[in-house]
């Protein structure tokens, strides 16, 4: 299971400024703090701070901390994310509503050292295995990139974003040739590595940031490409296809000793409305067609 290297983020929702700094001296070294002074100021923080773990005063200046905790169980952006109530009350039915509200912990103050490192670490423990589940389940088994599950929900994501942008959308939908024939010939742990090797050529030509590497299925792979233009897709397509020509992979077609290769059919647009990306997909699968078609080991795109 993967260990995370990056600091976990932690919201402070506490009015007494005293308190914040009480906290912050106690969690700085270990994770990323950030604080709010009321409701009002924590909400725009779920989504540009976007926490793992809020620390939520009950007694806030605009707000009453049980109804906030109701509300961020309906915010989009926060339904998930474990609160801790920290409150000076020391009564049990306060205590009891947090929890029944969905509270994960309830620390009291005044704050002690010991046990608000020791509740807020035992959380993040929590969270992080639930990251990591979350990540392992988005992996692909056999080449580590992600799956086609990843690929579904990242395809939307970045759909809406280049819609909210005006911006274009490329994808590259990516076969290797003659895929079966290679398994019935060298047999499946074989086939195993050439895909193996194909995902780490591939990946090894892509900017990190810039593309979103998937498996899409068997032998067939997805790369989507956002704010890239048709002929930038193009071009990166070309130079994933040199690439794996250029590995000499021995494969024996009916007989003949060649290279294994790979075609490629690439789709690129503007999207026009939130609704489905199915076009998009169709189009490059389409023009991987095209290329298979038309002889194999060529990159086909359709010019508007």
């Amino acid at each position: 299971m993967p260990e995370y290297k990056t600091k976990n983020r932690i919201l402070i929702v506490e009015d007494s400024i005293f308190n914040q700094k009480v906290l912050e001296n106690i969690l700085m070294d270990s994770y990323i703090l950030e604080t709010a002074s009321s409701a009002g100021e924590a909400y725009p923080l779920m989504e540009t701070f976007a926490p793992h773990l809020i620390l939520l005063d009950i007694i806030l200046p605009d707000a009453n901390g049980f109804d906030v905790l109701r509300s961020l169980r309906k915010h989009k952006s926060a339904k998930h994310i474990p609160v801790i109530i920290i409150s000076g009350l020391d009564r049990e039915k306060d205590e009891e509503k947090g929890f029944l509200l969905g509270a994960v912990d309830y620390i009291k103050k005044p704050f002690k050292k010991a046990i608000v490192k020791a509740r807020i670490s035992t959380q993040i423990q929590i969270i992080n295995q639930m990251r990591a589940i979350e990540e392992m389940s988005l992996r692909d088994g056999l080449t580590g990139i992600f799956n086609r599950r990843a690929f579904d929900t990242k395809m939307q994501i970045e759909w809406a974003g280049a819609y909210e942008k005006a911006a274009p959308l490329s994808l590259l939908m990516i076969d290797v040739d003659l895929f079966k024939c290679y398994n019935d010939t060298y047999g499946h742990p074989q086939g195993d590595m050439m895909l193996q090797g194909v995902a780490i050529t591939i990946k090894s030509m892509l900017r990190p940031g810039k593309a979103i590497f998937c498996r899409y299925g068997g032998e067939e792979f997805a790369v989507i490409l956002p704010e890239a233009e048709l002929p930038e897709a193009v071009i990166t397509a070309e130079k994933i296809r040199l690439s794996i020509k250029a590995l000499h992979i021995p494969f024996a077609d009916s007989g003949i000793a060649t290279s294994a290769t790979i075609s490629i059919g690439v789709a690129s647009l503007i999207p026009e409305d939130l609704g489905s990306f199915k076009e998009l997909i169709e189009t490059a699968d389409s023009m991987l067609y095209r290329a298979k078609k038309l002889g194999r080991n060529q990159v086909q795109y359709e010019v508007n």
